[in-house]
C-alpha cells in the first residue's frame, strides 16, 4: 500500500490541474483498504478517485485521497448464452472493454475508449452510443468508509439513471467501490443507431464484428474528443438535458433541425453539445480555458488554467443555453472544492 503526504494529483485528473492532496493512499486489495479504514486516523474529508476523468479540482484538497489498485478480471458464472465477470475497481475501463472484445463477449464495445477506471463506471453510470454501464452491471462490491465493513449492492439497489447512481446521491462519500460484476452476452447484441456509427460502418469493407465496431467507436471518439495527455479536459462536461416532449415540440417550431433521442415516457433527450454550439460557444477561448472546436460538449484547459476558471466558463455556457432555449444543462463533471492542506 502506498501512503504519501502532500501528494500532487496531476496524474489523477485529466483536466491537468496541478493540485495537491494532504494524503494519498493507494491500496491493492480489499483487505488493505479495510485495514486502513479501521486503524488509521486520516485527514478529512476522504475522496475516492480513479483516473480523475470526471473530476474538476477547484484547488488543493486538504483531505485523504483513496485510489484503488485492485486488479483482476475473473469469470464468476457462465452459461452457453452469457458470462458474468468480476472486475477490480482499479482496472482501466478501456482495458476491460478490450478484454471483453478479445474474448468474444458482447455488450461493452460501444463503451470503448471512455477514460477512467472500472470503479468509477459503477458510480457515474458511464455511457456512450446507446449503451450505459447499468445495462451490464450485476452487482457492485464496496467497503463503508466509516466502518470498513463490506457491502454488496445489487444493480436494483444502485438506483441507476442517466449518469446517476445512489453513490452520487444518497450514499455519496459513504462507500468505496472495490469490485464490479458485469454480465455480457456470448451472442451478438448490436447498438448501431446512435450518432454516426452506421455511416462509419459503411466505410468498412469487412462484415460487422466486435473488433470492427470497437475500432469504429474509437475512431469516432478520436475525431471528436481531445487527448487529455495533450489538452486538459474531462470529456463531455455537461449531461444531455431531458425535457418534456411538449417543450421540445415548441422549440422545434423555431429550430426545426434540433436533434433528440427517446427518454422517459413523455420526455426526450436533447444533445447538450448541439445547444452549446447554437449559442456560439464552439471553438471559443476565454484566456486559458475554452470550448473545444470539434465538440462543443467539451471544455478544455489550454494550459495553466485553474479549476475556478473552468467552472466560470461552465457557468457562462449554462447561462447562455438557458437564456436562448429555456433549458438547464447540468455538469456531468464533479466539482471538488478546495480545502486547506
Amino acid at each position: 500500500m502506498k501512503d504519501l503526504r502532500n501528494y500532487s494529483l496531476l496524474s489523477h485528473n485529466t483536466f491537468g490541474m496541478n493540485v495537491r492532496a494532504s494524503r494519498f493512499i493507494e491500496y491493492e486489495s480489499e483487505e488493505e483498504l479495510h485495514s486502513f479504514l479501521v486503524r488509521e486516523e486520516t485527514p478529512l474529508p476522504i475522496l475516492p478517485v480513479g483516473s480523475g476523468s470526471n473530476l474538476l479540482f477547484l484547488g488543493d484538497f486538504g483531505g485523504t485521497v483513496l485510489h484503488s489498485a485492485i486488479r483482476g478480471i475473473h469469470v464468476v458464472a457462465e452459461t452457453e448464452h452469457e458470462v458474468e465477470v468480476c472486475v477490480g475497481s482499479g482496472v482501466v475501463w478501456d482495458d476491460f472493454v478490450a478484454y471483453t472484445v478479445g474474448q468474444g463477449w458482447y455488450g461493452a464495445e460501444n463503451l470503448s475508449f471512455i477514460p477512467g477506471e472500472v470503479g468509477a463506471s459503477a458510480v457515474q453510470n458511464i455511457g456512450a452510443y446507446g449503451v450505459e454501464a447499468k445495462d451490464l452491471i450485476v452487482a457492485v462490491d464496496t467497503l463503508c468508509i466509516a466502518t470498513g465493513e463490506p457491502r454488496r449492492f445489487m444493480k436494483e439497489e444502485c438506483r441507476y439513471a442517466y449518469r446517476q447512481s445512489i453513490f452520487k446521491q444518497d450514499l455519496k462519500g459513504v462507500y468505496v467501490v472495490t469490485k464490479v460484476t458485469f454480465r455480457l452476452s456470448k451472442h451478438p447484441v448490436w447498438h448501431l443507431d446512435y450518432g454516426n456509427i452506421r455511416a462509419e460502418l459503411g466505410k468498412e469493407r469487412g462484415g460487422l464484428t466486435l473488433e470492427t465496431l470497437r475500432h469504429i467507436i474509437i475512431r469516432i471518439r478520436n475525431m471528436k474528443l481531445p487527448d487529455p495527455a495533450q489538452i486538459g479536459n474531462a470529456g463531455s462536461f455537461f449531461m444531455n438535458p431531458v425535457i418534456p416532449f411538449a417543450q421540445y415540440e415548441a422549440l422545434r417550431t423555431r429550430y426545426p433541425d434540433m436533434p433528440h433521442y427517446p427518454a422517459d415516457e413523455g420526455k426526450v433527450k436533447v444533445p447538450a453539445g448541439w445547444l452549446i454550439d447554437r449559442c456560439g460557444w464552439k471553438g471559443k477561448k476565454l484566456g486559458k480555458v475554452g470550448v473545444y472546436d470539434k465538440q462543443a460538449l467539451v471544455l478544455v484547459n489550454w494550459g495553466g488554467a485553474t479549476g475556478e476558471e473552468v467552472r466560470e466558463l461552465a457557468e457562462k455556457v449554462s447561462a447562455s443555453v438557458k437564456e436562448k432555449f429555456g433549458i438547464v444543462i447540468c455538469p456531468e463533471v464533479n466539482y471538488v472544492p478546495a480545502s486547506c492542506l
